[in-house]
């Protein structure tokens, strides 16, 4: 390899260009994360590996998400590849569509493969009205699982999600503090776990923050579809009940409830204030920038890599709900209420 490339690879992976070169040949006396950085300042750059440095798989672990028009899974789904790629494990991905595969075609198509392990996200195991039998059944055929966003004391196997509740405590008593008092919420469907948590967290707060009843919280609720068409919808209603501030169940609905917003003829965030949920990437960059609630992404992906390859290599690892705190990021959606 010329020393130009040898200076580039140096360069994009911070390393001296010695190690890159003893990474290219296979020397001995390189870190583990050293060569994976160097490895990956390769791929970065569109350099092929060399033959001896390919790795050979040490299985199939399969991934099962939700359509990838929501930004925030294809960013679950590059890290947990990342992750098992650092592992040495190959990620086969499998998106379900409206009118495609199911769960349950996707998970056979896997098995018959012979994936080593399965994660599941935002999954039926999120759905409080689905069969969670057929988890018992996967577990039964000896394949190992884990599950993220979604819990269910049913069925028994790791868990990752992040803390709904306080997600939505986070962007009540941020509006709150901005002198919000009629503050509303769009969110999907009552019968997903991740939304009915939210639900707990957003009437709680408002009840405890600003001193609403049960049923004048409940009624600040509007469910609709986690897309912007969604979320538009939602703002309409929730304007209609003279919302000042509406907090979102995804980014999504987010910038649906600013377009509903504007339509009219109000503006973000001087007249109503929005917040989402998710911090997909691109979103700190829309007109204005998004307030949101970041899930903790990368700390949910590796720990479900983690406990799925602790189960995959026979140690038992602790069933049940690992929770993750969500984080609150203030942009430019959110401002004082106009008097």
């Amino acid at each position: 390899m010329t020393t130009a490339r040898l200076s580039d690879i140096a360069a994009q992976a911070g390393v001296s260009e010695a190690t890159v070169s003893r990474v290219l040949n296979g020397k001995a006396n390189v870190s583990a994360a050293t060569r994976q950085t160097v490895l990956a300042a390769l791929d970065v750059l569109g350099y092929e590996r060399p033959t001896r440095l390919r790795q050979r798989s040490a299985g199939l672990i399969g991934l099962i998400t939700p359509e990838l028009s929501n930004p925030i899974f294809p960013a679950l789904a590059q890290v947990i590849e990342q992750a098992l790629s650092r592992h040495g494990y190959t990620p086969v991905l499998c998106t379900q569509t409206p009118g495609g595969s199911t769960e349950d075609e996707l998970v056979e198509m896997l098995v018959d493969r012979g994936v080593a392990g399965i994660v599941f996200v935002s999954g039926l195991h999120a759905d409080s009205t689905a069969d969670h039998d057929r988890y018992a059944r996967l577990a039964g055929r000896g394949v190992p699982f884990v599950l993220i966003n979604g819990y269910s004391e049913k069925i028994d196997a790791p868990f990752i999600s992040p803390d709904d509740r306080a997600a939505m405590w986070m962007a009540v008593q941020h509006l709150a503090e901005l002198g919000h008092e009629r503050i509303g919420l769009a969110v999907g469907q009552r019968r997903y776990v991740p939304v009915l948590r939210k639900i707990e967290g957003f009437t709680a707060a408002l009840r405890e923050v600003l001193g609403r009843t049960r049923e004048e919280a409940e009624e600040l609720v509007r469910h609709t579809l986690f897309s912007v068409e969604g979320g538009h919808a939602a703002a309409g209603a929730l304007l209609d009940k003279g919302c000042t501030a509406i907090v979102c169940g995804s980014d999504m609905m987010a910038l649906g409830a600013i377009r509903a917003v504007r339509q009219r003829g109000l503006s973000v965030p001087q007249d109503v204030s929005v917040v989402g949920f998710d911090d997909s990437p691109l979103i700190a960059f829309t007109e204005p920038p998004l307030t949101t609630v970041r899930q903790p992404v990368e700390a949910m992906a590796n720990a479900a890599v983690d406990a799925l390859l602790e189960e995959v290599g026979g140690n038992a690892v602790q069933r049940g709900e690992f929770m993750f705190q969500p984080e609150l990021v203030m942009r430019g959606s959110t401002g004082g209420r106009a008097r």
